[in-house]
């Protein structure tokens, strides 16, 4: 009998690169902003991290079990969402609230979709505006920068004892027209105010960016078209210092750069990711500038991630002597 041979469509590509080196990389692009928010915050900034982290791989590795699934804790996947959720928390949040978000992120998100690249929308990103409908007051519950980090070994365990306000943040200031307090461009970009862990500092989340461009992990296109799209309308509604602190200001970087270039919720198209990135500009801009909320990235993010099967089809090249479907 002779040997039956089965071949998927063309093309046929085989990548050196894997899950778990990508997400290795990723994991290595963000301890520049791991490195920045202890500098900034103290050293409960550190806890906060490694516990999203932790639980994140540990949800993950119980659901599976549970699901009779293969463990795919090795991928690192798992890893990357527990520290992209922690990096988007406040220093001074109860550790039990970073579970309930860690839970929504691994559980609902991801596994409940079918694990990695079956997930609807990015899982640390929704798991944030879960905790943000959930406890508001916790995660707009800002610490001011530290000028000494050894100050938060203190507040390892306590949130109580973090010094921590519910104040005015740049974003606020900026919707009131202009930066207020002692708020500077720089400071903006060095990071060194008040704000989630690793939302603070551009310059570390630039650093980690182009990384991740150099590694070809992702492509310039979503992250630069969504950078520059806030430039652009807030130059229009504010002059050059009000854009340059509104693309400094908030979650931007982190969103733009680690969030909208999720592989399983962004446009798989170049185009498509150029659109993508202008959608939720556009989309950040209307919030910040018109909504009660001031910041708008991840609420922007989700609702283009709904668009992304469209878009893609959308954007798709036709093939050669193909015909219109």
């Amino acid at each position: 009998m002779e040997e039956m041979m089965y071949v998927s469509i063309s093309p046929h590509i085989r990548a050196k690169e894997d899950t778990r080196s990508i997400m290795r990389d990723v994991l290595i692009a963000l301890c520049p902003a791991v490195v920045a928010s202890v500098l900034i915050f103290g050293f409960r900034a550190l806890l906060v991290e490694a516990f999203c982290v932790v639980c994140c791989v540990a949800l993950e590795l119980v659901f599976e079990r549970i699901c009779k699934r293969p463990s795919t804790i090795g991928d690192l996947s798992a890893a990357v969402t527990g520290l992209i959720l922690a990096l988007n928390l406040p220093v001074s949040i109860p550790l039990w609230q970073a579970l309930v978000g860690c839970a929504v992120a691994i559980v609902v998100v991801k596994q409940l979709f079918g694990g990695i690249g079956h997930n609807f929308a990015n899982p640390a990103m929704t798991g944030r505006i879960v905790m943000f409908l959930a406890f508001s007051s916790a995660m707009a519950t800002w610490a001011p920068a530290a000028t000494n980090p050894a100050a938060g070994l203190g507040s390892w365990y306590s949130p109580a004892t973090v010094d921590a306000v519910a104040t005015a943040t740049p974003l606020r200031y900026l919707k009131d027209g202009a930066l207020g307090g002692d708020y500077t461009i720089l400071r903006l970009f060095l990071g060194t105010v008040g704000g989630s862990l690793g939302e603070t500092s551009a310059l570390a989340l630039l650093i980690g960016g182009c990384y991740l461009i150099y590694r070809k992990v992702i492509s310039w296109h979503t992250p630069v078209a969504f950078i520059c799209t806030v430039f652009v309308l807030s130059l229009l509604k504010g002059g050059a210092s009000f854009a340059a602190a509104e693309i400094f200001a908030g979650g931007l970087f982190l969103g733009a750069i680690f969030m909208a270039t999720d592989y399983a919720t962004t446009p798989s198209t170049s185009a498509g990711r150029v659109v993508f990135g202008i959608g939720c500009g556009l989309i950040t801009c209307l919030i910040r500038f018109f909504g009660s909320y001031p910041e708008g990235v991840s609420f922007s993010i989700l609702l283009m991630n709904i668009l992304t099967p469209y878009i893609s089809k959308w954007t798709m090249s036709k093939p050669l002597g193909g015909v219109k479907q």
